[in-house]
C-alpha cells in the first residue's frame, strides 16, 4: 500500500467515531454508570434540593434508568446525576460528558447538528409576564385583543406594543421568535436579553422591562418563589407551543431506541400523566391527546 493511500485511510478511520456516533450502552455497560445531566436552576423540571436533584424531568430520567437496568448486562448500573449550565448542556451531551440531558430542551436544526433528541417529554407554551399595573393597551394586545376602539388601522393596533421594552433569554428560541414578530408587525420596541428566567422576571418587577417572554410553567414557578411575585402576573395567552425533549448522543441508534422505548412505555401506562400532575396539575384534554400521539407503538 503506498504512503498516500495509507495516510488517507488513517485520516478516514480517525473520523469514524464522529460519523458512527458514541456507543453509549457499551460505555455504560463497561463503567456500570449512567450519567444523567440536568439544569439545577430549572424548577419544576429540574433543580437541586439539598444537593439532591429533583423535578419532573428527574422523575422521567429515573424511569429511563430503571428501564435500562432490565436490559442484558445492565442490571447493576448505577445512576450518576451531573449538574450542567444551560450554555454547556448540549456540548456536555455531544462530548460524552453526560449520556442523557434530562431537562427538556427544544429541538432546533442547529442543535441537531451535534445531538439527537428523544420523543417529546413536555409541550412548552410561550407566555408573557407583566406587572399588575401594566398599561391596559399593552395587556390587551398581548392577550390578543384590540388595543383601541375605532378604525383598525395597523398603526392603531400595534400602538399597544410599540415603544415598550421586552425581555427574553439570550440566544434562545424565544429571542428569535420575538425578533420575527416585531419585524412582521413593523413596530419599534426595545428588546433586552437576560441570562435566565429569574433575571427576566426581576427586570419586569423592577420596571426595567414591560414584559418578559418565557415558558408559562417556568414563569408561574418564578412568580411563586420571587419576593416581588405579587406585583406581577402571567397573561393567559399562549403565543406558541413547542414540544421539548431529552438530548442524547447523535448517531447512537441503540441508545436512542432504548430511551424512546422507556418513554413510550410511560406514556402508554399513564405514568407520565401522573408525573405531570405532581408538578403542573392535571393535564388538559389537549395535552392528554398529545401524550397519546407522542408515544411510539
Amino acid at each position: 500500500m503506498n504512503t498516500h493511500l495509507s495516510l488517507l485511510l488513517v485520516g478516514l478511520l480517525s473520523t469514524l467515531p464522529a460519523i458512527a456516533g458514541a456507543d453509549t450502552l457499551e460505555r455504560v455497560r463497561s463503567s456500570h454508570t449512567l450519567t444523567l445531566g440536568y439544569l439545577p436552576d430549572f424548577a419544576p423540571f429540574s433543580s437541586d434540593s439539598g444537593g439532591k436533584p429533583e423535578g419532573y424531568a428527574i422523575e422521567l430520567c429515573n424511569q429511563v434508568a430503571d428501564y435500562l437496568r432490565h436490559q442484558p448486562g445492565l442490571d447493576a448500573v448505577k445512576v450518576q446525576f451531573k449538574a450542567v449550565s444551560r450554555a454547556e448542556s448540549i456540548t456536555a451531551v455531544s462530548s460524552g460528558s453526560i449520556d442523557l440531558l434530562c431537562t427538556p430542551t427544544p429541538q432546533t436544526l442547529e442543535r441537531r447538528k451535534t445531538v439527537s433528541f428523544s420523543i417529546p417529554v413536555y409541550t412548552a407554551g410561550l407566555a408573557a409576564v407583566v406587572r399588575q399595573n401594566a398599561a391596559d393597551d399593552l395587556v390587551r394586545v398581548l392577550n390578543g385583543e384590540t388595543a383601541h376602539e375605532g378604525p383598525t388601522w395597523r398603526a392603531t393596533i400595534n400602538r399597544g406594543i410599540a415603544r415598550h421594552t421586552f425581555a427574553t433569554t439570550a440566544g434562545g428560541v424565544t429571542e428569535a421568535w420575538i425578533h420575527q414578530q416585531v419585524n412582521r408587525l413593523g413596530v419599534v420596541v426595545n428588546l433586552i436579553s437576560v441570562s435566565n428566567d429569574a433575571d427576566g422576571v426581576r427586570q419586569v418587577a423592577q420596571g426595567n422591562a414591560d414584559a418578559f417572554f418565557s415558558e408559562r410553567m417556568l414563569l408561574k414557578h418564578y412568580l411563586s418563589q420571587d419576593p416581588d411575585g405579587a406585583k406581577l402576573k402571567v397573561l393567559n395567552r399562549i403565543f406558541d407551543y413547542s414540544p421539548t425533549a431529552m438530548a442524547l448522543p447523535r448517531g447512537d441508534e441503540d441508545f436512542h431506541l432504548l430511551v424512546d422505548s422507556a418513554l413510550s412505555a410511560l406514556y402508554r401506562s399513564g405514568e407520565i400523566d401522573q408525573a405531570y400532575s405532581r408538578y403542573f396539575g392535571p393535564p388538559d384534554k389537549t395535552l392528554q391527546d398529545l401524550h397519546k400521539v407522542y408515544a411510539l407503538p
